[in-house]
């Protein structure tokens, strides 16, 4: 493996245009078993992943890989990241979900006493300070999931009562979903307020951050009104957790894919391999060896940065993965691919992608896409 050649290591986009000093995101908003299936980790692969909230990196872990090297721009980030990994690490499973908020719990600045030794030193000196985030649980305390909060405590109780909500989620045939959809739940309310609710300026100001739009061309508010749309009528509300969790506040069985009581074992054995990097995935690619990667998970990164930095990202990928790789990443409002002059290198799983996209659970991203990466050279 030849190390990396010297290269000028570029600026994190993102972290330039916002304040990335708290939680922006204290779960992960991508479906995580869509995302295992479309990665197909291997016993032994080397993984580098956008670390977010933790969980989609910890689920990586179960699939045995030899190391996960999860990155992210915010120390905020990386020490909840660290809080989950000794939650899983120390408690039993009931606990584990009740000190992250996942579950109702009695006492969590209990648990996270009987864990702290085992948090670095950053890590718990962060928490140490932010004893209501503990308190709370720390799933509930991301801007994002504030922004839920206020959709669910302010927002949806002026469109529809509890019995609606629960007829939203209550199991029905797709075509009697359909039917609900368009009879009961898009009243005149629900596409004003939605309107507004998933705008540009109310989701930038409350829920992400204006900069993370600047790259966005479409209606934001169209485009996620027709995704909910569809989540709601092709999708099953029933089954779907993250539906569940921004109307009700909690998850409906089954919990996302790290916190499932099945997979907690196989997530505990191989926590060691899970090394965390307080850097942007820019600069982990730049700096990477060649061929020292088998599996990326890009979560969303190409929202946050221009087109310029994402063929720079791809670049990177073609020359530090190995071949037999994949390449995972999500379209939020920002249609990017890799580019068309890596075609022979990086070989777009479109049908795949596309099957998949269509299996996700969180409904409100426009695509799934995953790449192969080839012997040939680009």
């Amino acid at each position: 493996m030849s190390a990396a050649p010297d290269r000028v290591v570029p600026p994190a986009e993102a972290a330039l245009a916002a304040d990335f000093s708290g939680i922006r995101y204290a779960q992960c908003w991508e479906d995580a078993d869509v995302l295992l299936d479309g990665l197909a980790i291997r016993p032994g692969d080397r993984c580098l992943s956008v670390a977010s909230g933790g969980e989609n990196s910890l689920s990586m872990l179960a699939c045995g890989p030899e190391v996960v090297v999860a990155v992210d721009i915010a120390p905020a980030q990386l020490a909840l990241v660290e809080l989950k990994r000794a939650a899983i690490r120390t408690l039993d499973h009931p606990d584990a979900l009740g000190l992250v908020g996942l579950a109702p719990a009695a006492d969590r600045q209990r648990l996270y006493r009987g864990l702290r030794g085992v948090l670095p030193a950053a890590a718990a000196a962060y928490w140490d300070t932010h004893p209501d985030d503990v308190a709370a649980g720390v799933c509930v305390r991301g801007r994002f999931e504030r922004y839920l909060m206020l959709f669910r405590r302010v927002v949806l109780p002026l469109v529809h009562s509890r019995r609606e909500v629960a007829g939203l989620l209550a199991p029905r045939e797709p075509a009697a979903r359909r039917r609900y959809f368009d009879d009961v739940w898009n009243n005149r309310r629900w596409r004003a307020l939605t309107r507004v609710f998933f705008s540009r300026t109310v989701m930038g100001r409350v829920g992400r951050d204006p900069s993370f739009f600047r790259f966005v061309e479409d209606d934001v508010a169209a485009s996620i009104s027709a995704r909910v749309k569809r989540g709601l009528t092709d999708g099953d509300p029933a089954v779907n957790p993250y539906l569940h969790w921004i109307v009700l506040g909690r998850y409906h069985a089954p919990l996302p894919h790290a916190w499932r009581a099945e997979n907690f074992d196989a997530i505990r054995r191989h926590l060691d391999r899970l090394e965390l990097r307080q850097q942007s995935v820019e600069a982990a690619l730049a700096t990477a060896s060649d061929a020292s990667y088998d599996r990326f998970n890009l979560s969303d990164v190409f929202e946050y940065i221009s087109e310029p930095a994402s063929e720079r990202v791809f670049d990177d990928i073609a020359r530090c993965g190995r071949a037999g790789g994949r390449v995972a990443y999500w379209n939020m409002m920002v249609p990017r691919r890799r580019p068309q002059r890596l075609a022979t290198r990086l070989r777009c799983l479109d049908d795949e992608s596309r099957r998949l996209h269509q299996r996700a659970t969180t409904f409100f991203y426009g695509a799934f896409w995953v790449d192969e990466l080839t012997a040939d050279g680009p």
